[in-house]
């Protein structure tokens, strides 16, 4: 992905000669992925990752707007991802670049065009007013497969935040502050995450969660978006190596079972997250359902 610094031709040949003896500079397994620790911050759906020494942050974040002409119906769902200095040195403060459309690009098709987010759910006024939600994408520390990190992050940011409550009372949205009423969880319709692999010796050696050095050897990636049902929603095998059909298939299936540990363990640090809140979250979720209720039957919608 990222090619910022090249490697000395002595480290290169160290790392592929280790991959030729079934060997990993960190001594991990070949579809073996780093430490991942996920954390939340004070709000609702503010995330901390950090996977081997990748570490990065992602606030999720809501405001009521206009939907687009063409839907109508749909509320609206961006991904921004950032790369600054802090992350790398090789990045610069306030500058794109490709290492930045690459990552977004690839989530953006994982999360956003498979619908992992019910856009329909956030529409509050036909063709007036929707929710837009978005997930902004702060890179600390960077040690290699940033794709992978940002996918887990974005997806756990969605399923951790809250909206605030909104109603429609004679034509006019209402929304309410979190103190006013419980915040409302968003639509999640599937849960999928990107699993890359990195391509060495002609494609001979396929590896899963390269660290930066061993990125800076590669051939190549082969990146498999898939959810816990097995479903392929983003397969691509970028400029590079040949991966052959073979390799494909059988990452494919260790892909869906990186996919289904990740998410026990994303729906493990939610839950724990979900009780260190308090005690009253399931009451005031409760009367906070019934409210809404009510107000769907005294509801006006234009």
């Amino acid at each position: 992905m990222s090619r910022e610094a090249n490697l000395s031709v002595a480290e290169r040949e160290f790392v592929l000669e280790a991959l030729r003896q079934g060997q990993r500079l960190d001594g991990r397994q070949a579809d073996q992925y780093r430490p991942l620790s996920i954390s939340f911050g004070e709000e609702y759906g503010h995330v901390k990752l950090q996977l081997g020494k990748t570490s990065l942050v992602v606030r999720i974040s809501a405001e009521v707007t206009k939907p687009r002409d063409e839907r109508p119906f749909d509320g609206l769902f961006n991904i921004n991802v950032e790369l600054s200095a802090m992350g790398s040195p090789a990045w610069e403060n306030g500058r794109s670049n490709d290492a930045e459309a690459y990552v977004a690009n690839v989530v953006d098709r994982v999360v956003r065009h498979s619908n992992a987010l019910d856009t329909e759910s956030l529409c509050i006024v036909q063709g007036v007013s929707c929710w837009s939600i978005r997930a902004d994408v702060h890179v600390l520390d960077f040690d290699g497969n940033l794709t992978d990190a940002v996918c887990i992050a974005v997806m756990t940011g969605l399923q951790h935040f809250r909206r605030p409550d909104a109603v429609v009372r004679d034509g006019q949205v209402i929304v309410y502050g979190i103190d006013e009423r419980v915040p409302v969880a968003l639509n999640i319709t599937h849960k999928p995450l990107s699993v890359t692999f990195n391509a060495f010796n002609e494609g001979k050696n396929l590896i899963l969660d390269a660290s930066l050095k061993e990125e800076l050897a590669s051939e190549g990636e082969l990146v498999i978006g898939i959810n816990n049902g097995g479903e392929v929603c983003f397969l691509s095998k970028f400029a590079g190596a040949p991966v052959d059909a073979h390799d494909i298939v059988e990452k494919s299936n260790v892909a869906l079972e990186k996919v289904k540990e990740i998410n026990a363990r994303i729906d493990k640090v939610l839950l724990a997250d979900l009780s260190r809140r308090g005690k009253k979250g399931m009451m005031e979720e409760s009367r906070a359902e019934n409210d809404r209720e009510i107000d769907s039957r005294t509801t006006t919608v234009v």
